[in-house]
């Protein structure tokens, strides 16, 4: 049975039984009225001032159901993205029992989110229980500490981020510390976590930091390349091999400049005499 007619069916018997409820207080009120108190002494009331119970009231649930029945009539998708929500904030594993009396979200009931959720890269299910599954496995800021030591060549911020809550706070702490150095990607403008080994300290003067800024490097690659080579140093790059392969193949390896755009001639025929605009550069020359 869906959903809405359980919704119709559970406000039809409260109907009912809220009827039945008055019905039987008109019947035990009409009753009191016409007894005769002489026939019999009536019983001492243990509480003489309590006054008549009010009718009860079934408590109004519709809204609530409402909700639950938008949720689960939602895309695949936006139900997954409820799942995955529940098990970053919380980092905790669920149960699919669990997650439909945390969010409402039906994985048993709905083969799709269940697939879904179960082949998902930041989802991890180990049989019977769901929970959030981070690119690198650490909890804390010593363990956070150990991995980026891994990466001499760095590591993205960005695949740090959803490690645990308060990761990017242990990293700037980690920054400030001097235990890693934070830089950023010219090329992503994205952070990249460098370890800073406490084992090699290094204190670079200040002559020695113009004197390198003062260099002036070589504005063609073969000359630089030119320059490693002399000073024992293998180049990371081999122009000249890259441009014969691209003289071969019929690429320039210069770009080509860009054309300007040709204005008109005197001589030209307008035939668009009726957009004036267009000739406005011929008209000034």
């Amino acid at each position: 049975m869906a959903l809405q007619e359980k919704l119709d069916s559970f406000k039809r018997q409260q109907e009912k039984c809220q009827s039945m409820l008055s019905n039987i207080a008109a019947k035990s009120s009409s009753s009191r009225s016409t007894a005769t108190p002489r026939s019999a002494p009536a019983a001492a009331s243990p509480l003489p001032n309590a006054r008549p119970s009010a009718p009860i009231k079934f408590s109004n649930d519709t809204e609530r159901l409402q909700h639950i029945n938008s949720i689960r009539k939602a895309p695949v998708g936006a139900q997954m993205k409820r799942v995955i929500d529940i098990l970053f904030q919380t980092r905790q594993a669920y149960t699919p029992e669990q997650i439909n009396e945390a969010c409402y979200v039906d994985v048993n009931g709905n083969r799709d989110v269940f697939e879904g959720l179960r082949k998902n890269p930041k989802v991890n299910f180990d049989g019977k229980r769901f929970s959030y599954k981070a690119k690198h496995d650490v909890k804390n800021k010593n363990e956070l500490l150990v991995l980026i030591r891994k990466f001499i060549e760095g590591i993205a911020v960005i695949d740090l981020k959803d490690a645990y809550p308060n990761v990017m706070e242990d990293l700037q702490a980690l920054k400030a510390a001097g235990q890693i150095w934070l830089l950023s990607n010219f090329d992503s403008q994205e952070d990249i976590a460098f370890p800073n080994d406490p084992r090699v300290p290094i204190k670079v003067d200040d002559d020695l930091k113009e004197l390198f800024r003062s260099i002036e490097l070589p504005r063609d690659m073969l000359d630089i390349e030119k320059d490693l080579q002399k000073n024992g140093m293998k180049p990371a790059t081999n122009t000249a091999k890259r441009r014969a392969a691209a003289q071969v193949q019929g690429i320039s390896s210069k770009p080509k400049p860009k054309q300007k755009n040709k204005e008109f001639s005197k001589k030209a025929k307008l035939t668009n005499a009726h957009l004036p605009e267009l000739f406005q550069n011929l008209k000034n020359s």
